[in-house]
């Protein structure tokens, strides 16, 4: 189980510090040494609400997707549901951040905000029998 964990581990630092050397690469850091969010209009209300909609869209098909290891007794025979479970959930916040970047560059602090909630998610044998468990139970 452990080699596993391992391997979703890599997995996850991969996803995250790819994005994140992207971000410094193609992103203008320095224009956020104010902090400052940019003026709002009709078009921008999408990217702000962009982090919100990946956070709770990636939590409700990671959940979901968990929901399929109902049936399996063993945690070491559902990691393969929660490799998946990750992947995709990872993906969804890859994925709105890079929209962000590349469509709104000005919004790119919240980008940052999706890439510090995917650095916290990363996999631990506690937070995979606390995230099952939360499944079961409801």
């Amino acid at each position: 189980m452990d080699q596993k964990i391992k391997t979703l581990k890599i997995i996850h630092l991969a996803i995250t510090f790819g994005i994140v050397a992207i971000y410094f690469t193609l992103g203008d850091i320095t224009a956020l040494k104010s902090f400052k969010v940019p003026a709002l209009d009709a078009s921008s209300v999408v990217f702000l609400a962009l982090p919100l909609i990946a956070v709770f869209a990636s939590n409700f098909v990671f959940k979901n997707t968990l929901k399929q290891a109902k049936d399996i007794k063993e945690l070491e025979d559902k990691f393969g549901v929660y490799q998946t479970a990750s992947i995709i959930r990872w993906a969804i916040l890859e994925g709105a951040a890079f929209i962000i970047l590349f469509l709104k560059p000005d919004f790119m602090l919240f980008g940052l905000l999706i890439i510090l909630y995917m650095v916290f998610l990363s996999p631990t044998l506690d937070k995979i029998k606390n995230d099952f468990e939360s499944v079961r139970i409801k």
